[in-house]
C-alpha cells in the first residue's frame, strides 16, 4: 500500500496543468530576461542616458510591480486565481508593445514603470497556482522545479539576445520577440484548469495582514539582501564585463554558468525540501552565494566574472525555493498568496535598491566599490537569517 500511495504521489507531480503553469512561468522570464541584460546599452545608444539616469530608469518597473505584488496576494486570495492570472499575463504581453512605440527617454521611462505592474501579478498569480496545482505531498519539491522555468529562461534569453544583437544589432527584434515570447505563455496559462475554491471572506479588509505575512518579515528582510546584490551584478554585469575587462560578448555566458548553478543545485536541493530540510537548504544556499560575491567583487579578471557566476548560481538555487517553501508554511492556506506576494515583494525592493544605488555608486565611484556594496548587503542577509529568521522559522510554521 506504501509503495502504492508513492507511485501515485510522483505521478501527480508533473501534471498538464502544473507543465502548463511551469512553461508559462518559462516564458515570462524569458521575455523579461531578454531584454534586461541589453537596456543599459540600449538608453545609453539609444538617448544618450548616463549611469544614474539608467538606474533611476530601470528601478521604476521595480518600484511598481513592489506596489502591485502587496495588493496581488489579496487579490488572488480573494477573486478566482485563473481569471487574475490571464488577465495579468495579457497586460504584461501587452507592454512589450509599449517599447516599440517609445520614441523619447521619457516614454520609455514611463513604459517601463508602468510595465512593472502586470509583471507583478502575473509573477504572483502565476506562482500560486503552480502551488495550487501540486499534490501536497509534492509541494516543496514542485516549488523547486517550478523555479527551474526561472532558471532555463535565465539561461537561454540573455545568450539569444545577446547572439541575435551581434548579428543585427536590432533593438526592435528583441522587442518584438519578447512580445512573441510573452503571447505563447499567455496562450498556454489560459489552458490551465483549476478546481473551485471557496473565496476568502475577509472580516477585516483594513487588516495589514490580508496584504503581507507579517509572519516572515524576518525571512523577508534576509531576502531584501539577497535580492539587492542580484540587482546590481544583473543590470551592471555587461557594461563593467565590456568597459572594465573587454568581454565584449561574454554577458550571455555568465547567465548561462549562472543558471547551470541555479539548475544542478535545485535538482539536488528538490530532494533534501522533499525530506523537509528547508532551513538546511537555505543555510547552505546564502553562504555558497555570499563567497560567489566576495569572488565577484575582488577577483577583476575572467576567472572571477565568470567563476563567481557558478558559485552564485549554486547558492541562490539552494536558497530561493527553500526561502519560497518558508513563506508558505508559514501562512495557512486561505494566505497562500498573500505569502507568495510577500516573497516576491521582498525581492522587488531588494532588486530595486540594488540597481539605484549600484547605478550611484558605479557612477560617482566605480563598478568596484558597487560590487563590494552588493557583497556587504548580502553579507548583512546572510547575518540576518542565521541570527533571527532561521530559528523563528522553526518555532512557526504551519507544516
Amino acid at each position: 500500500m506504501e509503495q502504492k500511495n508513492l507511485t501515485q504521489t510522483k505521478e501527480k507531480l508533473w501534471n498538464s496543468n502544473y507543465l502548463k503553469v511551469w512553461t508559462a512561468n518559462f516564458m515570462i522570464f524569458f521575455s523579461f530576461m531578454l531584454l534586461t541584460p541589453l537596456l543599459p546599452s540600449y538608453l545609453s545608444d539609444t538617448f544618450g542616458a548616463d549611469k544614474q539616469t539608467i538606474g533611476i530608469v530601470l528601478s521604476g518597473y521595480t518600484l511598481t510591480a513592489l506596489m502591485i505584488r502587496a495588493l496581488s496576494g489579496y487579490i488572488v486570495d480573494s477573486f478566482p486565481r485563473r481569471t487574475v492570472m490571464i488577465i495579468s499575463y495579457f497586460l504584461f504581453a501587452l507592454f512589450f508593445a509599449g517599447y516599440l512605440a517609445a520614441g523619447t527617454l521619457l516614454l520609455f521611462a514611463i513604459v517601463r514603470t508602468l510595465h512593472g505592474a502586470p509583471f507583478g501579478a502575473t509573477t504572483v498569480s502565476n506562482s500560486t497556482v503552480a502551488i495550487d496545482v501540486l499534490h501536497p505531498s509534492r509541494r516543496a519539491e514542485g516549488i523547486g522545479y517550478y523555479g527551474l522555468s526561472n532558471n532555463i529562461a535565465t539561461a537561454i534569453s540573455p545568450t539569444v539576445a545577446l547572439l541575435l544583437f551581434d548579428k543585427y544589432n536590432n533593438y526592435d527584434l528583441l522587442f518584438w520577440l519578447a512580445f512573441i515570447t510573452a503571447l505563447i505563455g499567455l496562450i498556454s496559462t489560459s489552458s490551465v484548469k483549476l478546481r473551485d475554491r471557496e473565496i476568502v471572506k475577509v472580516k477585516q479588509p483594513l487588516s495589514l495582514d490580508r496584504f503581507i505575512l507579517l509572519k516572515g518579515w524576518r525571512q523577508g528582510a534576509a531576502m531584501i539582501c539577497y535580492a539587492f546584490s542580484y540587482g546590481v551584478l544583473a543590470t551592471y554585469i555587461a557594461i563593467y564585463g565590456k568597459d572594465e575587462l573587454g568581454i565584449t560578448g561574454g554577458t550571455g555566458l555568465f547567465f548561462m554558468l549562472l543558471a547551470i548553478g541555479l539548475i544542478l543545485s535545485r535538482l539536488v536541493g528538490g530532494r533534501t525540501l522533499r525530506q523537509g530540510k528547508v532551513t538546511q537548504n537555505a543555510s547552505i544556499g546564502t553562504a555558497i552565494s555570499l563567497i560567489g560575491y566576495l569572488v565577484f567583487a575582488a577577483i577583476h579578471n575572467h576567472w572571477g566574472y565568470y567563476g563567481a557566476a557558478l558559485i552564485i548560481g549554486l547558492g541562490n538555487g539552494h536558497m530561493f525555493p527553500a526561502f519560497q517553501t518558508m513563506f508558505i508554511n508559514l501562512a495557512p492556506n486561505s494566505q497562500r498568496g498573500t505569502a507568495n506576494s510577500t516573497l516576491l515583494v521582498s525581492w522587488d525592493i531588494g532588486i530595486g535598491l540594488g540597481i539605484l544605488v549600484g547605478g550611484i555608486v558605479a557612477e560617482h565611484i566605480g563598478y568596484h566599490a558597487a560590487f563590494w556594496t552588493a557583497w556587504g548587503v548580502n553579507a548583512l542577509g546572510v547575518s540576518i537569517f542565521y541570527l533571527f529568521a532561521r530559528r523563528h522559522f522553526l518555532q512557526n510554521k504551519l507544516r
